[in-house]
């Protein structure tokens, strides 16, 4: 039925300790973040609403906690590129190293070492940044691709059911980029553009194999979250009756966030762990097939681009790089 073990799973996070700590803290601090300035901006606009009647007074509310909301998210889609950098990527490439069997420090070391191991396979932030954008992309036109085999099948109504699944395809490769991160960190390659180029073609010509195990990993963190959403729904009401004014509104927000950060924390390295597994299976002993590659620059301009990035690649001394084990 798929190619993972939920037992490595869970024993790859288990080993990784450190930085689910690390995550939960980063991601439970921005939803504190969250919460704070939007009871900070509820609350100035509840004081500026004392001075007119009712009504002002939830209007300029509910704008001053969507404000205070508006900024904290914003700045955090600032940082986006180095929350990637640091607790994404640098999570990748311990599990990767572990299931190479390699040694990885406990503790905070191990969330140092990782740091170095990004550093020596993509430079500085904004180029990973960069590169997983490409990546996204590429995997758009796959997907999309993978659609178009399913669209010529002359069968009645199937327009209607493929908006469900292309709906749900995008849905099941959100985390097939960080994979491809895994890929370009295992094969221990200094050009981090040519080995993205080349494991995204392992990707295309194993798509079916990579989808299902991605839909059935896409069912299972959505239910979690949605489990969990459900249970944070109490919190979300005690954070929103402490808040200034009334909004019923405000406690389902507060739970979607909440539930966000227990499922970017805990519930995605799962799933993770889980497509590592599947990718380094399903193309263990494979290289790049050529007309896939031909496919792909055909009909896509980020890779196109992404395979310039590759060829023009020079490398650069990176500082703080880890030292190959």
């Amino acid at each position: 039925m798929w190619d993972f073990s939920v037992f490595k799973a869970l024993g790859l996070m288990a080993q990784t300790a450190p930085f689910v700590i690390f995550r939960a803290v980063v991601y439970f601090g921005i939803t504190a973040a969250l919460i704070i300035v939007t009871g900070t901006g509820a609350g100035v606009g509840y004081g500026v609403g004392l001075m007119g009647d009712a009504d002002f007074q939830a209007t300029s509310t509910f704008w001053g906690g969507a404000a205070g909301f508006g900024l904290t998210a914003g700045v955090i889609f600032f940082f986006r590129d180095y929350i990637l950098y640091l607790v994404k990527a640098g999570h990748i490439a311990v599990m990767v190293e572990l299931m190479d069997g390699k040694p990885v420090p406990g503790g905070q070391g191990q969330i140092a070492y990782a740091k170095g191991v990004v550093t020596q396979r993509f430079g500085q932030s904004s180029a990973l940044f960069a590169l997983d954008q490409l990546i996204k992309g590429v995997i758009n036109v796959v997907t999309g691709l993978m659609e178009g085999l399913l669209s010529i099948l002359p069968i009645p109504g199937l327009d209607r059911l493929m908006g469900a699944l292309r709906a749900y395809l995008r849905l099941a490769v959100g985390l097939v980029d960080e994979v491809i991160l895994g890929h370009a960190i295992r094969t221990r390659s200094e050009n981090a553009w040519e080995a993205a180029h080349d494991g995204l073609v392992l990707y295309a010509q194993n798509g079916r194999a990579m989808l299902v195990n991605a839909a059935w990993l896409t069912l299972i963190t959505w239910l979690l979250a949605a489990l969990v959403f459900l249970l944070m729904l109490a919190p979300a009401a005690a954070v929103v009756y402490l808040m200034p004014g009334e909004s019923s509104g405000g406690m389902f927000i507060f739970a979607i966030v909440f539930a966000w950060a227990v499922k970017a924390a805990l519930i995605e390295p799962f799933a993770v762990a889980c497509m590592l597994q599947v990718f380094f299976k399903v193309t263990a002993g494979q290289t790049p097939n050529a007309e896939w590659r031909g496919r792909l620059t055909q009909a896509s301009d980020k890779f196109r681009k992404l395979g310039e990035k590759a060829v023009g690649w020079r490398p650069t001394a990176a500082p703080g790089a880890a030292q190959e084990s």
